[in-house]
């Protein structure tokens, strides 16, 4: 049976006040028994006033929620120390539901009539504290991801110096987080890269969109590998730009493998030319033949004799600079860097790489060159074995002759090469098709089906795009766009 004295007849407002607080309210007696409750305790504990005022705390709460939070022993504390407990927590898991999750916290307090008592605010947290953990969760998961790519990731503030750098990042550039913490990024870029890198980091900064790029980043033993960039602004829940995120690819065993394949490349694309090859150079060597012949004769008249040696030489240096051209089309090259050049210079390169075939097979060739000149930032060797392919695929689509024309025109900061043929064209259910490795519609041996795959691929590293127009049995053209200077 509980004390009078232990129920406090609470004036209306006060009661009214506890009722609107959107928590659980409880005053506890010195004899541990609830003296008043708010309205929001009996609506979750599913109580009545009546079976709780009066009633001690170990009738009110369960018996396990007292056991594993001690909250008797600390009320008890309360009303020794007089001192207030704050932020407590308990949870408690009733049969067949989900557990719940409390915080409590305990003020003493003294009555006009000199008792103590205890006010008892509990506040249920427990989706405060699902959506806490999932969200520890998902942050404990990308770091986990961060932490196990196999690419570099990093992130920088706002003026781009480095706050995190993941293990990928440690392992290929030798450099711990602790280096690199605090240092601008563009400083451990290669020397050539860092106006680059400086320029694409204030774009970003200006509100510009993801900036790709490829710079080199200098490793502890002073080396410097070629890493695939992508940079993308980092902002929080108003849009506001709280940083930087960059994610870096090693291209040095993709830029091995893209050697090796159009190195194949380049010598089937010699062994389709090998026709036009041999016809060319039999011709000077017929002439050497001959002459060599006149020469074997003493009594050759001397200005016959000078003429023999002039054809010789001419058909000697017509042959050698055949070879020459092809050796250097053929040879590897490790030069894979961006330089200024120009591409009028390579479309005639090229097309005298495959004038000898273009002869042999009875194409008539016409190169249109709008401007003389046409500088962009480009691999020379990759532009020239690009369009050599183009030209070698133009040569194949017509076995009985035909036109080929290579057009050159500047179309704003666009470079536009159109390269035309009329051979047998490209069926529609192959156009989609044929920029895929290893797709080929040739039926000759020499189709290695890497070609067109190539031409893509250097034109992707030179941010430039390629599309095909064709008609079957009236001819294709190849429209390639280049940025230029």
């Amino acid at each position: 049976m509980s004390d009078p004295s232990d129920h406090d007849n609470l004036p209306l407002g006060y009661q009214q006040l506890l009722d609107g607080i959107p928590s659980t309210v409880l005053l506890v007696s010195e004899s541990l028994r609830i003296c008043a409750v708010n309205q929001h305790f009996l609506e979750k504990s599913r109580r009545r006033e009546r079976d709780t005022l009066g009633r001690r705390i170990t009738e009110v709460f369960p018996r396990v929620i007292l056991e594993r939070t001690d909250l008797q022993a600390n009320i008890e504390q309360v009303f020794r120390s007089g001192q207030p407990m704050r932020g407590e927590q308990m949870s408690y898991r009733a049969p067949g539901i989900s557990r719940r999750v409390y915080f409590y916290s305990i003020v003493p307090l003294s009555c006009e009539n000199g008792s103590k008592r205890v006010m008892l605010f509990v506040e249920d947290v427990s989706e405060r504290a699902r959506l806490s953990e999932e969200v520890r969760r998902v942050e404990r998961r990308l770091a986990s991801v961060v932490e196990s790519a196999s690419d570099i990731v990093l992130s920088t503030d706002n003026e781009g110096r480095i706050q995190t750098w993941n293990p990928a990042a440690e392992t290929l550039s030798g450099l711990s987080a602790a280096d690199v913490s605090g240092r601008w990024f563009a400083q451990l870029c290669a020397e050539e890269d860092i106006d680059e890198a400086s320029r694409v980091l204030a774009q970003i900064q200006a509100g510009s969109q993801s900036q790709r790029a490829e710079w080199r980043l200098t490793t502890v033993a002073g080396q410097s590998l070629l890493v695939y960039w992508v940079f993308s602004a980092m902002r929080d829940d108003f849009g506001e730009m709280i940083g930087m995120v960059a994610v870096g690819r090693d291209l040095t065993e993709r830029r091995e493998l893209e050697r090796n394949l159009r190195q194949s490349q380049k010598l089937a694309a010699l062994g389709v030319m090998a026709g036009g090859i041999a016809h060319e150079i039999r011709n000077p060597l017929s002439i050497c033949y001959s002459a060599v012949q006149f020469l074997d004769d003493p009594d050759l008249d001397e200005d016959l004799r000078r003429e023999c040696i002039d054809k010789i030489k001419s058909s000697v240096e017509k042959a050698s600079g055949i070879i020459e051209n092809l050796l250097r089309f053929a040879r590897p090259s490790t030069d894979d860097e961006l330089q200024e050049m120009d591409l009028c210079a390579v479309l005639q390169d090229t097309t005298e790489l495959v004038a000898n075939q273009i002869k042999v097979q009875q194409i008539s060739l016409s190169l249109n060159l709008e401007v003389p000149h046409l500088r962009l930032r480009a691999i020379p060797n990759l532009l020239q074995q690009m369009f050599l392919n183009l030209l070698l695929n133009a040569i194949n689509a017509m076995p009985d002759g035909g036109e080929l024309r290579v057009e050159l025109r500047q179309v704003q900061n666009l470079a536009l090469v159109d390269v035309t043929d009329t051979g047998v064209g490209i069926p529609n259910s192959e156009l989609q098709k044929i920029f895929d490795p290893f797709h080929t519609s040739r039926q000759t041996p020499n189709g290695t089906g890497l070609g067109l795959s190539i031409c893509y691929s250097i034109i992707q590293r030179h941010l430039g795009s390629i599309s095909v127009i064709s008609r079957v049995g009236e001819g294709s053209t190849f429209r390639v766009q280049l940025p230029i200077l």
